[in-house]
């Protein structure tokens, strides 16, 4: 199997799974408790969020989570219930994942209202719109540091100055970009930042929440005070240590993501482009993940696309895995303006350091085969025949 879907998650590495190990059996202690075992375990915590302020330049407080969808969750509901007295207005934009999306929902319900930024053709938001959205009332703004489905970065250090200027907390989910790239909370001025282990070579379910000692924050989970008293209920010690461990590497591996990973990427897209008619990349044409490539391929149903990749060993993605089960239309192409069409036809194949030469050029003969297979019982078959 050719896996590019690393996007929805990566496979962990060994290195990180034998220190996890340990505190699957031996080091079994609860961290809360001051015997031995116990204070191991707390070590083994501090020694992890240690490696992730390290990898993210972090100042603050590091609040482990059962997984990003619970640090966003803790982020949004946690200070919009701290700062409710000074107003009920949140900001973020149209083209965030759900876990930021459904919880800013249900703080709508609650009576706070939220302003969804929109984006422009290349998932770009509006930074005048953003300052224009800013009132008296505006208590959190959150932006995603990188788009989970097309890769788009978006202009970080510009949308902490803007919300700080007028005084307001600035949070993001940086999950897909931490590792990747550069993310530093001190240079780009970030007040909280979201993270998750499987997303950086890790285990599933353990994520992180980075917080600047100047915000306070009302706990979600209510219970026996562990995490500083923000997120109560005993730590998923292996998995931590595992996300620590996933972070000391991740520092070593940037370049391998800048150079030899971007490179694999370009000369995927650039060999699509050119092997198959009627296709097209999305997203920002430069400032983009150096591990994503997003396609539009039309007259093609992105389903039938990655039914048909699978069969012949290759594993890809339409886009957000979180919620593929619901098989609904992409928010985000939607934002982007794309007709109908352009969404049920895209593709999203994420590379990681783990990808060869030989496993791109034999995906680009696989795509190209089976998006000429599927044309041939395109309904719009006729429609391309027309304009060629």
């Amino acid at each position: 199997m050719i896996y590019l879907d690393n996007a929805a998650t990566t496979p962990l590495l060994d290195e990180v799974l034998d220190e996890m190990l340990p505190y699957m059996k031996e080091n079994y202690g609860n961290p809360s408790s001051i015997h031995k075992l116990g204070r191991q375990a707390n070590n083994a915590l501090e020694l992890a969020r240690k490696r992730i302020s390290k990898l993210i330049n972090a100042k603050g407080k590091v609040v482990f989570t059962s997984g990003a969808t619970e640090a966003n969750n803790l982020a949004l509901k946690g200070l919009a219930h701290t700062m409710r007295n000074k107003g009920n207005h949140i900001i973020t934009s149209s083209v965030e994942h759900e876990a930021i999306i459904e919880p800013c929902r249900e703080l709508e319900r609650e009576g706070f209202e939220v302003t969804y930024l929109p984006v422009d053709k290349n998932c770009v938001i509006d930074l005048d719109a953003l300052d224009r959205s800013i009132d008296e009332k505006t208590i959190l703004v959150s932006i995603m540091f990188a788009n989970n489905e097309v890769g788009t970065i978006q202009p970080v250090k510009e949308i902490a100055e803007i919300t700080h200027k007028h005084g307001v907390p600035f949070h993001t989910d940086a999950v897909q970009a931490v590792g990747k790239i550069p993310v530093d909370a001190e240079q780009f001025d970030i007040d909280l930042i979201t993270l998750s282990a499987h997303k950086m070579y890790g285990p599933k379910g353990v994520g992180a929440l980075c917080i600047n000692n100047d915000l306070k924050i009302e706990s979600i989970l209510r219970g026996g005070g562990q995490e500083n008293e923000i997120r109560s209920g005993t730590q998923n010690v292996a998995g931590i240590v595992g996300m620590g461990k996933a972070a000391e590497i991740a520092i070593q591996k940037i370049d391998t993501y800048s150079g030899q990973v971007k490179n694999l990427r370009d000369d995927l897209i650039a060999r699509v482009l050119k092997d198959i008619e009627h296709s097209k990349v999305n997203g920002h044409p430069t400032q983009r993940l150096p591990n994503n490539a997003h396609f539009t391929f039309l007259g093609v149903n992105g389903e039938d696309l990655i039914i048909k990749l699978d069969e012949n060993g290759v594993a890809a993605s339409t886009g957000s895995t979180c919620s593929v089960q619901k098989q609904k239309a992409s928010h985000v192409l939607k934002a982007m303006g794309f007709s109908h069409e352009e969404i049920t036809g895209s593709l999203r194949l994420t590379l990681g350091i783990q990808n060869t030469e030989d496993e791109i050029e034999q995906t680009v003969a696989n795509l190209s085969k089976v998006v000429q297979e599927l044309r041939e019982f395109s309904p719009y078959k006729f429609k391309y025949a027309m304009n060629q």
